[in-house]
């Protein structure tokens, strides 16, 4: 480890550091010298962190484990593609994100803990599942549907530390480019059947990011002290749902069905989840890029070659 690394002597806390962006971005700030904890429901050691147990839902969040932290991400949330949205599954993505950042603004500020920043995930979904012309931008306005509302609360939540002064950046994320755990691995699961297919038209954009490149802007908004409030964690290119397939298809040399799957069916299938994978717009990553920060995967073709080969 250089001493530029052991002079950053940075203290990260991450809740839903065991999620996928979690432990990326848990070996990212651990590359980069920063010392690294978890919160979790479960006390388990993580690699070379240490993990300590909170349960939002009970209020239960020992605070001497924030003292000493410079800077708290949280990206804890259930997954909101594991089942199917019944009301009650649509209580706990909001619940779990909204119960769990007003615990930790509660423990924060009656603890008196002096944080540089607090940094929160939130996402793309912000802008409504809706399929139109428009590019959003980080200073439109949520949408009124459900993933529009869930973001709209949770980020509400992440505001009540910029309301007790301290430095709060919200990343919204796109569609996270990764092999093993993630969207795109979802989409690959026809593929070893010998195709992929497409749903809907096709003519939904699909915004998306490559893992590394969503790290990189955690570690932008954790060191850069300009940066504050939403950003959108999406790559330049604007691509549908049917060049997103075609070209995924040319990289690993299989078929796509020549007959989609009918949005009727996902319907059936999904209920009203079946928008996230029918419906998408363009997101403009233009503020994120205005700060001085530079896309490493701006070409979807290089950046699925790079996940698939690593």
């Amino acid at each position: 480890m250089s001493d530029i690394q052991e002079n950053k002597n940075g203290s990260v806390l991450i809740t839903g550091g065991s999620g996928l962006v979690g432990r990326y971005l848990t070996s990212a700030l651990l590359s980069e010298g920063y010392r690294v904890s978890h919160l979790s429901r479960k006390a388990n050691q993580f690699g070379k962190v240490r993990v300590f147990r909170w349960d939002p839902e009970k209020g239960i969040l020992n605070p001497e484990v924030l003292d000493g932290i410079d800077y708290l991400v949280h990206l804890a949330g259930a997954n909101i593609g594991e089942k199917r949205w019944t009301k009650k599954r649509k209580e706990e993505i909001v619940n779990s994100r909204v119960e769990s950042v007003r615990l930790l603004h509660k423990t924060v500020t009656e603890n008196k803990i002096r944080l540089k920043a607090f940094i929160s995930a939130s996402a793309v979904g912000y802008y409504g599942s809706v399929t139109s012309d428009k590019i959003f931008t980080e200073s439109d306005p949520p949408a009124a549907d459900f993933l529009g509302k869930t973001c709209r609360l949770w980020e509400e939540g992440a505001d009540l530390f910029g309301n007790s002064g301290i430095r709060t950046v919200k990343i919204r994320t796109a569609v996270v480019l990764e092999k093993n755990d993630s969207a795109l691995s979802k989409l690959m699961t026809p593929a070893k059947f010998g195709f992929l297919v497409q749903t809907g038209n096709g003519r939904q954009y699909m915004p998306w990011i490559h893992i590394e490149e969503l790290c990189n802007i955690y570690l932008k908004a954790i060191e850069d002290e300009e940066i504050r409030g939403p950003y959108n964690a999406v790559s330049p290119q604007h691509v549908t749902h049917k060049e997103f397939v075609k070209t995924l298809a040319l990289l690993i040399n299989k078929p796509v069905l020549p007959i989609p799957v009918p949005a009727f069916i996902l319907k059936a299938v999904l209920g009203e989840m079946s928008d996230v994978v029918l419906q998408g717009s363009r997101v403009s990553s233009d503020k994120i890029k205005n700060t001085g920060y530079s896309f490493k995967f701006n070409n979807l073709q290089n950046a699925l070659k790079d996940v698939l080969n690593n």
